[in-house]
């Protein structure tokens, strides 16, 4: 007589089942979920008009400040680190709301510009921001 060989196979059709069942409940029920929006404010279509202009302060790859007051006309100063506190002192004497924006050059230490960031704000100034370039393509 002959023995038995045990089958080591799983079987697999009850979960073929229990798959087939679960995608119909999915496509039955996708058709009926609700979808909500959310109303994001536009930051392109800001009110151009009621922005201030911003006080510029641009840092070469050489560490030189150049300093351009847009409320003032575009007239560009070139001014050391000591001049910097001043110069943003007098400016924010006149408009404290005023922003500030500092750019700098590619080739600079990135600790270059937030030192000239930490001493904005330790100046007093509210709004400092960084003035991004994107290549255009």
């Amino acid at each position: 007589m002959r023995q038995r060989r045990l089958k080591n196979e799983i079987n697999v059709v009850p979960y073929i089942d229990v798959m087939l069942v679960l995608l119909v409940i999915f496509m039955v029920a996708t058709p009926m979920m609700t979808t909500s929006t959310i109303d994001v404010p536009t930051v392109g279509n800001a009110n151009q008009q009621d922005q201030k202009k911003p006080l510029e302060i641009s840092i070469k790859a050489d560490e030189s400040l150049l300093l351009t007051d847009r409320a003032m006309g575009d007239k560009e100063v070139k001014i050391d680190r000591k001049e910097l506190v001043k110069m943003v002192k007098a400016s924010l004497a006149r408009d404290p709301e005023q922003p500030v924006v500092v750019s700098g050059d590619k080739k600079l230490k990135y600790e270059t510009v937030i030192a000239v960031v930490d001493e904005l704000r330790s100046t007093g100034v509210k709004k400092v921001g960084l003035v991004v370039q994107t290549t255009g393509k």
